[in-house]
């Protein structure tokens, strides 16, 4: 059988972490902004999240809230009311601390002494703090509940060890933030929110995710539950690709979210916290990415379809435009995953092939060559993304459809490369997770083993409290593990917990993580 030769210089196999930065560079998704931890998102990279961002914010309005924005500069005073939450962010946060510069008389500039703060300004790592203070002006009533509302925006968490999307100081996301009457019905928004991410992952950027609860020690600081949705990467890592927490009343109590219940006494509301960022481009690289670069799936992709015609600098290119023309046209007339069709026709300079490879990197679902004797016969040149080789020759895996059965078909081919790498991602998932070890040897001896890429092991769990706790968190360090969740309508505990002895009362997932 012939050795393919990929697109990438690195493989999978090889250097996965490598292969990573590789494929964000060659996709043309981001780069090194010259700012310690931040990045520079690149058109194709940036319309991936506009089409994430699309297509979420449509699930989130779905569901009664409505976009809003606050500031990005936030009062440490508002911090400082809510401790455990100031606790879990003080080491990330970011501090403005003057309002001007003056020139330090060597030809450079520094912070004017006379122009401190009187209160120092924290660069938003997330927004319960001065959310909370609207929502306490908001909400004087019963009447005036359920609020949900919703931002778009950046943040900054100061990162010692940064990789683009993945962890960045300052990242792209969106916030909900909601305030309820009752505990119940905040905890149902907890909940309906968690299913509106895992919806989002699996349906629109073909990412299995498991949805759970995740333990003590992994809470959202402040938070009384926090839910996660977890995803498996090709090396065996979990990705917390959306959390969704229910904070009780404790940021209600910080903020003097109050109001007058139905009986005319004042109550404090119970409010939800919820998240997803870019970092879910970074799991769809490590999820569907391959030797070749990325594979965008179709209803995340910024094109869809993209036309290569074959130009040679000469008179009869105008014909071949044309023709192309007429199926860039066709196939934007169609629909695939209840959307138009998002078709290029690329006629920017160079040569056809080295265009070629320039999409199968970047990722685009269907790229289709047009020439000459192309035109003459009435084809076209049609690559699937997710299926580019021919493994008996070695070359790229073309198909000849006729130019009108391209047209009438390309919706079809679309919803068919989605489900695809959906299928293939859940498989591959599916088949690394280990469910037989039952104590700490097995586990140790799992993740110390030959494998290049262990998975994840689900393992009985007592849930452990306190300094029980803690031990087993340190336990874990030692193998570099974490606890990533307990899945909703996962089996029931039928043992002893694998860390504790004691009788379990849940099943939980291990495994190295991001």
């Amino acid at each position: 059988m012939p050795e393919i030769r990929h697109a990438l210089s690195i493989k999978r196999a090889d250097d996965f972490a490598q292969w990573y930065q590789a494929v964000v560079s060659e996709a043309q998704l981001a780069e090194e902004s010259g700012v310690r931890g931040c990045m520079v998102i690149k058109p194709w990279g940036y319309g991936i999240w506009e089409r994430i961002q699309r297509l979420l914010d449509d699930r989130i309005k779905a569901k009664g809230h409505e976009n809003c924005y606050f500031p990005l500069l936030i009062p440490l005073a508002n911090f400082e009311r809510e401790a455990e939450h100031v606790e879990g962010f003080a080491k990330e946060m970011a501090v403005v601390t003057h309002h001007r510069l003056i020139a330090d008389g060597k030809g450079g500039l520094i912070p004017d002494p006379e122009a401190k703060l009187e209160e120092p300004l924290v660069i938003r790592p997330t927004s319960e703090t001065i959310i909370g203070d609207a929502m306490a002006r908001w909400i004087q009533s019963w009447r005036d509940l359920p609020l949900l509302t919703n931002q778009w925006a950046n943040v900054m968490r100061w990162e010692m060890r940064t990789r683009m999307f993945l962890r960045t100081s300052e990242f792209l996301w969106q916030e909900g933030h909601t305030a309820h009457e009752t505990a119940e019905q905040a905890k149902a928004h907890t909940m309906t929110m968690l299913e509106v991410y895992r919806t989002c992952a699996e349906e629109d950027l073909a990412l299995p995710v498991i949805a759970g609860e995740k333990p003590e020690n992994e809470r959202f600081p402040g938070a009384v539950e926090t839910w996660s949705i977890e995803a498996m990467m090709q090396d065996g890592k979990a990705l917390q690709a959306g959390t969704s927490h229910y904070l009780g009343t404790n940021f209600a109590k910080a903020s003097g979210i109050q109001f007058q219940d139905r009986e005319g006494s004042q109550q404090f509301c119970h409010t939800t916290s919820w998240g997803v960022s870019t970092r879910m481009i970074g799991g769809v690289i490590m999820t569907h990415g391959d030797d070749d670069g990325l594979r965008v799936p179709p209803r995340i992709a910024p094109w869809q379809v993209v036309i290569l015609p074959m130009l040679r600098d000469k008179p009869e290119d105008a014909e071949l435009l044309d023709y192309c023309e007429g199926l860039r046209a066709t196939i934007a007339g169609r629909h695939a995953l209840g959307e138009p069709v998002r078709v290029l026709l690329d006629t920017k300079p160079g040569k056809a092939a080295a265009k070629r490879w320039d999409w199968v990197r970047k990722g685009a679902p269907v790229i289709i060559e047009v020439g000459a004797r192309d035109m003459e016969n009435g084809v076209v040149s049609l690559l699937r993304r997710d299926a580019l080789w021919d493994v008996e020759t070695g070359k790229p895996a073309f198909q000849s459809p006729t130019r009108e059965v391209a047209g009438q078909t390309i919706g079809g081919l679309l919803g068919d490369i989605q489900h695809a790498l959906f299928t293939e991602a859940t498989e591959r998932r599916d088949a690394n997770i280990v469910r037989d070890i039952s104590d700490m040897d097995g586990l140790r001896a799992f993740y110390s083993g030959d494998a290049q890429f262990p998975g994840w092991v689900e393992v009985q769990w007592s849930k452990p409290t306190g300094a029980a706790l803690d031990k087993v968190v340190e336990q874990l360090k030692e193998l570099k593990l974490t606890i990533r969740n307990v899945p909703m309508d996962g089996p029931a505990a039928d043992g002893p917990c694998i860390f504790t002895g004691d009788p379990a009362v849940e099943r939980i997932y291990v495994a190295k993580a991001y």
